[in-house]
This record gives C-alpha cells, sequence and structure tokens, in this order.
C-alpha cells in the first residue's frame, strides 16, 4: 500500500442523507424525501431504470444539483449548501470529460495545479496513481491517442489522484463494449479493494450492480425499493418491482389466490398449501423450477412454446394457466422436445407478494 491508497483510506467518509428532496416545481417532484446513509469505505451501486432519480441523487451529493431540501452530511460535515470543491468528492461521468489538447498527465495533474500543490508533489501523484491503473506509459499521450478503456482509467486516475474520501461514479462503463465493460469491473473492484474509498456508483446495469457492490440501492421513481446485499436482493427481494428488475431472466410473478387451505394457479392448479386467503402475486425464479416433474412440490402442467439454447444453459418459455413464464435448465438437463411440461415449484423457493402494493409477505408460505 502506497502513500495514495494510504491517503484515499483514511480520508473514506460516511454520507447521510435526510429528507434530501428534488424537486423542480410543486409538481415535478424527481426525489420525494429520501432517508438513507451509506458507510464509510464502502462500495454503493445506485441501480434502477431510465429516469427513477438515480443520476440527480448522485448529483446533489456532489454538488452538481441543489437539493429543495433536506441535510446531506458527509464526514459529519453538512455539505448541501457547499460548492463541489469544498466536499471532498471526486466524480467520473460517462463521457470520461477529458481536456483533449492536454496530455494524460496534464488531465490528471490539472485540479492539483489548480489547488496549488507544488510541481514535484504533482508529478510523485500523478506517477502514482498511472502505475496503479496501468498508465505509466501513456502520459504523454493525449486523449485521442487512447482507447476506450485507457480513456477511462485516465479519468478514474483524475479522480482518485487528488486523494479523495467520496468517489462518485455516473454510469462510466456504459461507453465501452461489452468484453470492455467486464475488464473494466474487474479492475474497479480490485481498485476498491486496495484504495478503500467511499465509493457511490449509478448505473442502470443489473450485472455490474452485482458483481462490484457491498449494498445496492434500488430506485423506483425516486423511491428506495430496497437497500440491501447483492445476495440478499437476489434472494429476497422486497417487492414485486425488484424480483422484476434483478435477474435476466427476471422472476417470474403469477397471480395466485388462496382459499384458506391452498394457493392456486388462475387455471385451478394447486401451487402449494397456505392457511392464506385473498389474491396474491407468485413469484419463483427461472433456476430454482424443477423439470419433468422431479423436484419436490406440486406436479404442474405448462405448454413449451419456445426453446433458447444458450451453450452454459437453456431458457424454455413456456404457458403456465394463462401466464408465459421462463424456465432455466443448466446443461446436461435433458428436457423432453415435447409440447407438454411437468415442473415443480419447490415451496422453499417461492416468494409471495401483496397483490396490491407488490411487497413481499415475509413467511407467507412458511418458508
Amino acid at each position: 500500500m502506497n502513500a495514495i491508497d494510504t491517503a484515499i483510506r483514511a480520508a473514506a467518509a460516511d454520507i447521510n442523507l435526510a429528507g434530501v428532496t428534488k424537486a423542480y416545481d410543486p409538481q415535478t417532484i424527481v426525489i420525494p424525501p429520501i432517508d438513507v446513509e451509506l458507510k464509510a469505505g464502502e462500495f454503493t451501486v445506485v441501480l434502477g431504470p431510465s429516469g427513477c432519480g438515480k443520476s440527480t441523487l448522485l448529483q446533489m451529493i456532489a454538488g452538481l444539483e441543489r437539493v429543495s431540501a433536506g441535510k446531506i452530511v458527509i464526514g459529519g460535515r453538512e455539505v448541501q449548501d457547499l460548492e463541489p470543491k469544498q466536499r471532498g468528492c471526486a466524480m467520473v461521468f460517462q463521457n470520461y470529460a477529458l481536456y483533449p489538447h492536454m496530455t494524460v498527465f496534464e488531465n490528471m495533474a490539472y485540479s492539483l495545479k489548480v489547488a496549488g500543490l507544488a510541481k514535484v508533489e504533482r508529478a510523485e501523484r500523478v506517477a502514482g496513481v498511472a502505475k496503479m491503473l496501468g498508465l505509466s506509459d501513456c502520459l504523454s499521450r493525449k486523449p485521442g491517442q487512447l482507447s476506450g478503456g485507457q480513456r477511462q482509467r485516465v479519468a478514474i486516475g483524475r479522480a482518485i489522484v487528488r486523494e479523495p474520501g467520496v468517489l462518485l461514479f455516473d454510469e462510466p462503463l456504459s461507453n465501452l463494449d461489452a468484453q470492455l465493460r467486464h475488464d473494466m469491473r474487474v479492475e474497479l473492484a480490485e481498485l476498491h479493494r486496495r484504495i478503500g474509498a467511499t465509493t457511490v456508483f449509478v448505473t442502470h446495469d443489473q450485472m455490474e450492480a452485482m458483481t462490484l457492490a457491498d449494498r445496492i440501492l434500488i430506485l423506483n421513481r425516486g423511491r428506495i425499493e430496497q437497500f440491501d446485499t447483492p445476495k440478499a436482493i437476489y434472494h429476497h427481494p422486497a417487492s414485486v418491482f425488484v424480483a422484476r428488475f434483478i435477474g435476466a431472466p427476471p422472476m417470474n410473478i403469477l397471480p395466485v389466490t388462496a382459499d384458506g387451505s391452498a394457493l392456486c394457479l388462475a387455471d385451478g392448479q394447486v401451487v402449494a398449501e397456505t392457511p392464506l386467503t385473498g389474491s396474491f402475486q407468485l413469484g419463483i425464479r427461472p433456476e430454482d423450477i424443477v423439470t419433468n416433474g422431479n423436484g419436490a412440490g406440486r406436479i404442474l402442467k405448462a405448454m413449451l412454446r419456445f426453446r433458447e439454447d444458450l451453450g452454459s444453459h437453456s431458457v424454455l418459455a413456456a404457458d403456465l394457466a394463462g401466464s408465459v413464464i421462463r424456465v432455466a435448465t443448466p446443461f446436461g438437463v435433458d428436457t423432453a422436445d415435447q409440447p407438454e411440461l411437468s415442473l415443480n415449484f419447490p415451496p422453499s423457493r417461492l416468494h409471495l407478494f401483496d397483490a396490491e402494493t407488490g411487497r413481499v409477505m415475509a413467511d407467507a408460505l412458511g418458508a
């Protein structure tokens, strides 16, 4: 661990949002009052569909957007009325935002020059960060002479050379191709383990969220749907929105009714026993469904519509009680190529949600 690693780890600060709101007018509320604590040194991913308010939330932390109400506290200090440069944050943008006429060294050293650091110290910091990011051979080049991945590293280097306690990323990988996005995810994970900065990373890509985050903050229309670890969010979604948003293919959601003894699909097929009564939404992940009637639970009859062979596994689209569901079968599992499927929904893998609110009903099936 070098001096920059030590300095950033020591500067890592927690972030507290208390009643933070963003409204452009009384009828246009982008972020309703939000309360959340982001722990020092934690990698938090803010995840949600386009237009849910995730970039606006990040920009309010950075100071690029003014809050309409509430407080932002970073490291025990209220910052909602401070300018961006006074908040101890550094931001990496989607479009890199590099100066095209400057070399890599000049881009990375610019903020240090503005801050008045001595030339020797600027050179030492830039050299240390460049070595960390594999950019030592590129310092004399200009952005136009770099690949997309190299430009992204320069943008990250420009941020961490300031030794910030908080690093903010606004969809930084969305302009890269699939292979480079994968490589950069690995590099970002390794970088975070090394420097330990409090990191807030905005994306709409669930793969980035699941692989990078210590915790994921899922937003829906500016409201927090769930804030938990990737494992908890995947296996214990708090709502139908989360269940459908996370997973590829996403969780199957089916309308069901309960009569006090059994949980039934729309066509009357019994899924499980339950003492509940009323209408609900039932969730099960595609990979949890057992084919050929070999698993625990009731046998359900479905009609095969389409098969996707993806090499490592297959995804079956099937009609079940008037709904289309997805069934993921691992490599080597032979599914008879016939129109009718026999499926099992293991009771321990079922999720039950309120029909009106979409919120999960904990332990409703005793699983």
